[in-house]
């Protein structure tokens, strides 16, 4: 007697099959949605989550998840990657928006020699002072420190 799976079936509409087929040929999408849409379009057609998992060289874990997450909340849901939990960031927008206000100043109006800002010297700036001005956050701030704040802002 051949195995017979207890999760229900996927059934797809016309529009998420479209998507799903569109999907798993992308080659300018990311690799995990287009791994999703596969698994999907598989357990769609019959295939088991063991040999799916087989055919697109992952794990029935992996698998086991996808499905798992198209049959509670649907396939836009499993296509989608969760949120993941970390660290949450320690400089306050505020802070942030202290440090590019003094970058848009000459730090000749601060009553220092220089014309212009460099990255270290702006650090250095935000470290002697953040503490005075209410961010303590920024007294540890570096040169790459302020680059990545730059380069976030944009």
């Amino acid at each position: 007697m051949p195995f017979q799976s207890r999760k229900e079936k996927l059934l797809l509409a016309d529009d998420e099959l479209q998507l799903l087929q569109r999907l798993s040929r992308a080659r300018s999408e990311q690799y995990r949605r287009v791994e999703r849409a596969r698994i999907l379009l598989h357990y769609a057609n019959g295939l088991s989550i063991p040999r799916i998992a087989d055919a697109l060289g992952t794990t029935v874990a992996k698998v086991n998840r996808c499905v798992d997450k198209a049959l509670a909340s649907g396939v836009e849901a499993a296509l989608q990657e969760a949120q993941r939990p970390g660290r949450p960031p320690s400089v306050t927008p505020e802070a942030k928006a202290w440090v590019v206000a003094l970058a848009c100043r000459q730090p000749k109006e601060l009553g220092l020699a220089y014309e212009v800002w460099t990255r270290r010297l702006l650090a250095q700036y935000v470290r002697q002072h953040a503490v005075g001005e209410g961010h303590p956050c920024l007294s540890g701030m570096s040169a790459s420190s302020v680059s990545r704040l730059f380069s976030a802002h944009r």
